[in-house]
């Protein structure tokens, strides 16, 4: 087996924590505005109901989200 170098591992490690401390940023920004049930096409994915929800159009896919992503939903998880 082959040994790992520790420098090449501590570089490779440096830019995978790069590119998701990216991500993970984006994803905090979002989740301050937006309700987190909602997916990119607008849809409820909550598995309850909510005021915001409308019935779907065709019946058979998810409820369709109205709320205008100005609500702050943090004061449901942070204590």
């Amino acid at each position: 087996m082959e040994k790992i170098d520790p420098n090449e591992f501590r570089k490779r490690r440096d830019e995978l924590y790069r590119i998701l401390e990216g991500i993970a940023r984006h994803a905090d920004q979002q989740s301050q505005g937006r309700c987190p049930y909602k997916n990119r096409y607008n849809q409820c994915t909550a598995s309850f109901g909510c005021r915001n929800q409308r019935k779907p159009t065709p019946p058979e896919s998810k409820p369709r989200c109205v709320g205008d992503d100005k609500l702050n939903y943090r004061g449901a998880w942070v204590v």
